[in-house]
């Protein structure tokens, strides 16, 4: 089941300075930040230097909502156009890879459905309409 869809914003290497901006603007709570360095160590992916402290992932509750926000991958070109997708939380990997297969009908899979150090199974796709989503399911641990 769907249990969450949030705007997720892409930010260009700027990530700290539009969680101080939108928390100031929004009058946001900064419920948390994740940087690149944050990351677990992985030889086959290193996290760049000075990538450490770009934001990897930030949450911020704007009212009863949640905004989303990180900066691009280090590394990978920033692209007008992709600065904001949506995330959908579901708990069920069953239905995640139900509604990744339908979203990638049509469109393209910009990252596969695998595990990650904060989801079970996590994977993004851009639809057929030109709209980037992220999938995540939710753990037992983030429940």
């Amino acid at each position: 089941m769907i249990v969450g869809m949030h705007p997720y914003l892409v930010t260009n290497g700027n990530g700290q300075e539009a969680v101080k901006f939108y928390e100031a603007a929004l009058d946001a709570q900064v419920v948390a930040v994740q940087t690149f360095g944050d990351l677990p160590e992985n030889p086959e992916h290193p996290t760049p230097p000075g990538a450490e402290n770009l934001v990897l992932n930030a949450h911020l509750k704007v009212g009863n909502m949640d905004l989303m926000l990180s900066d691009n991958f280090p590394g990978l070109p920033y692209q007008l156009g992709s600065q904001v997708t949506i995330a959908l939380i579901l708990n069920d990997a069953k239905k995640t890879e139900e509604v990744f297969a339908k979203l990638q009908d049509g469109g393209k899979v910009d990252m596969a459905l695998q595990e990650t150090f904060w989801s079970p199974l996590y994977g993004q796709v851009t639809d057929k309409f030109g709209v980037q989503w992220q999938l995540s399911t939710l753990g037992s641990d983030n429940q």
